[in-house]
């Protein structure tokens, strides 16, 4: 299926690894042209894959918790690649801030977490309705299920959520679509890094492994990014609002199921 996605401009936060990465790649596949926003350099070999699947593929360096480095870094994009096309916001971190943190820490999250999100709509809302264009956002299951020890997150991914519904309707006279891709337990680096921090990484992974219904296994990142490529894509032309979960199963079917 073509996806319609030939030469436009998709800029991706937190492009460099992981879920970001894996939405770079697929849209690079689909002969877009990914830009990622990240204060981490991409490794080499996944910028190569890039630029060899679309050229014009390429990164900007930015600290997407600093508003005034957000502006500059849509002032390069627009420099350097035209008027953008579409907006992943995916950058995000589950860092662990709770109750007891106290609101400071948690203030600091929301800066890291959701606030960069809406500052980026913000500069780019004439761009995206030129097209007009789409948003996708990257929730979490957090901000519908609760964890426990992560208040900020939560928070975030809930605002995030919040977002997807309220940027749906003030864009829509505007003929821009935001939707969101909620995913679940997915296999990334950062994942992998977490449960190395367990005694027994495997049988942790086994148990959280046991609860998801489809397939008693992780979602891949290249799961998630598919979607995100979906709902971008003119193929998702009438589809604006939306939270799609790409779960397994693991947030709405029946625990009974394990």
């Amino acid at each position: 299926m073509d996806l319609g996605l030939q030469d436009r401009v998709v800029a991706i936060t937190g492009g460099a690894s992981g879920i970001g990465a894996a939405i770079a790649e697929v849209l690079a596949g689909e002969g877009a042209v990914p830009v990622i926003l990240d204060r981490a350099a991409p490794p080499p070999a996944l910028m190569s894959r890039l630029v060899a699947a679309s050229p014009r593929a390429g990164r900007i360096a930015v600290e997407l918790a600093d508003d005034a480095a957000c502006a500059a870094a849509v002032a390069a994009l627009r420099a350097g690649w035209g008027r953008p096309w579409g907006l992943v916001n995916n950058a995000g971190r589950n860092d662990g801030v709770g109750i007891e943190a106290g609101p400071a820490a948690f203030r600091t999250s929301l800066d890291a977490n959701l606030v960069p999100a809406y500052t980026l709509v913000h500069h780019l809302a004439d761009d995206l309705a030129a097209g007009p264009g789409a948003v996708v956002n990257v929730a979490s299951k957090v901000a519908v299920t609760g964890q426990g020890a992560t208040s900020a997150y939560a928070a975030a991914k809930a605002g995030l959520l919040g977002l997807t519904r309220e940027w749906a309707a003030a864009l829509a006279p505007r003929g821009v679509r935001v939707n969101a891709v909620v995913p679940a337990e997915v296999m990334t680096p950062m994942y992998a890094a977490w449960l190395g921090g367990f005694a027994d990484p495997a049988a942790r992974r086994a148990a959280i492994e046991a609860r998801i219904p489809l397939g008693r296994r992780m979602t891949t990142p290249r799961e998630i990014a598919d979607a995100v490529a979906f709902l971008l894509s003119p193929r998702a032309g009438h589809t604006t609002g939306q939270w799609l979960f790409v779960d397994g199963g693991y947030v709405h079917l029946d625990r009974a199921l394990a």
